[in-house]
């Protein structure tokens, strides 16, 4: 069987690049942001080439999600590659670190205003893939919920500037992906955090996918989390023991694929199977040295 080629890049992300790109020009810094759980995957190529040589602050989110040894591989990988680089988790943030490190980032801008005895507003751009989590970090930041957030892929539509302090301005933009996703492997593994709309993959496809993943780098959690007497079994058989484990079943003992699907994915995307990361920077095609060769500021 022919397996399903995943592209995914609706009318309003061509928009929205074209408004990211003319409004670049006014911008200080480029605040960008990955999911922990998929440092290397989660970080959009034309996004990167916009930002240029701006400074530039990467948040790596939902660290909470990752594996804790992971976060610190990718965290000394991603500096190593003169990338300034934070781990963060949205909902529990440290605003205080994080505005610091703008403040620091961006330390030569304001001594040259304050030469001139100005005071300058600094005004920051956030990007990233969607479902990244911008709009939760944006209100972690500014204390009140003013950036709409939500748990799908494409809830904001367009760019919006957001006073966070009297001298910083954060734009929030919608979550962009690249036109053409050539790495198909990596455009899964989108689809697993949420990045890609669940209604353009094959479900049963994508899970059997995940858990054959899950099986290999996190057998533990996987085996725990629904009850399998073992890990020998793969493709469909993965998903009918999985049923089996958790008890999913229709009358007449008929595997109830509809609800595996739906709830696995659930179950990994809020990390109820455990703390998991599908890179390491050794096997993501050089890591995170792509960053550097954009002009990454440190």
């Amino acid at each position: 069987m022919e397996t399903q080629r995943i592209n995914w890049y609706p009318g309003h992300m061509a928009k929205a690049k074209r408004q990211i790109t003319e409004q670049l020009k006014n911008i200080d810094l480029v605040i960008e942001l990955c999911d922990a759980r998929l440092p290397f995957s989660s970080r959009n190529p034309d996004l990167i080439r916009l930002a240029g040589h701006r400074k530039h602050l990467l948040l790596m989110n939902k660290s909470d999600l990752a594996d804790e040894l992971m976060n610190r591989l990718w965290l000394q990988s991603f500096r190593e590659s003169g990338i300034r680089t934070m781990m963060v988790n949205g909902l529990q943030m440290n605003r205080k670190d994080v505005l610091n490190t703008i403040d620091d980032l961006t330390k030569d801008l304001q001594e040259k205003a304050q030469q001139k005895g100005i005071k300058r507003t600094i005004r920051a751009m956030v990007v990233g893939v969607p479902n990244v989590g911008k709009s939760t970090v944006i209100n972690r930041l500014k204390g009140n919920k003013i950036a709409v957030t939500g748990d799908r892929p494409g809830v904001t539509r367009s760019n919006q500037m957001i006073r966070i302090t009297p001298y910083l301005e954060l734009m929030d933009t919608p979550g962009l992906l690249w036109p053409r996703l050539d790495d198909q492997k990596a455009a899964k593994q989108l689809c697993y955090i949420g990045t890609i709309s669940d209604e353009v993959v094959d479900l049963a496809d994508l899970t059997i996918s995940l858990l054959e993943e899950l099986k290999e780098k996190s057998p533990r959690l996987l085996q725990e989390r629904y009850h399998l007497e073992s890990l020998d079994a793969g493709g469909v058989e993965l998903l009918d023991a999985v049923c089996r484990g958790r008890g999913w079943l229709l009358k007449g003992n008929e595997y109830d694929y509809d609800r595996c699907c739906r709830v696995v994915l659930d179950e990994f995307r809020e990390g109820k199977i455990g703390r998991v990361t599908l890179e390491s920077p050794e096997g993501s095609r050089s890591g995170a040295a792509a960053g550097k060769e954009t002009g990454a500021d440190d």
